[in-house]
């Protein structure tokens, strides 16, 4: 299976927006409708779920009893520094569509690349928008 940065993108958004207790973990299931994203599968969630995990977009630390997952699902304690990057770097759709177009130009990108590009063109609007309020 390919990785899709779009759904990454939709899923960190949603684990973002988790109620999460402040000295708690939840599980979280690929077929639970909050982690549900129109036109994909819930296999395909539950791989991209599995890629945030392993990025460390998300914090499971400790999570498992002697090595062994403790339940199915992905442990979640919270989105990490960096899985926090990521999303608020594209949140926006406009700067989304332009980062992704930008990517595609070059053929291949990791996520360190769609955030750094995406905060190209968010800095360059910030910068528009500051000297338009001169």
């Amino acid at each position: 299976m390919k990785r899709d940065m779009d759904l990454i993108r939709e899923l960190l958004l949603k684990l973002e927006a988790l109620p999460i207790p402040p000295i708690g973990f939840s599980m979280i299931r690929s077929d639970e409708p909050e982690m549900q994203v129109e036109g994909y599968t819930v296999p395909q969630i539950d791989y991209h779920l599995l890629l945030i995990e392993q990025a460390k977009l998300i914090s499971a630390d400790g999570l498992d009893v002697l090595g062994m997952a403790i339940g199915p699902g992905t442990a979640f304690r919270s989105v990490s520094w960096s899985g926090h990057d990521f999303p608020d770097s594209v949140r926006s759709p406009d700067v989304w569509d332009k980062t992704k177009t930008a990517a595609a130009k070059v053929g291949g990108y990791t996520v360190d690349i769609l955030v750094a590009t995406a905060k190209a063109y968010a800095q360059q609007k910030f910068t528009e928008l500051l000297h338009g309020q001169r």
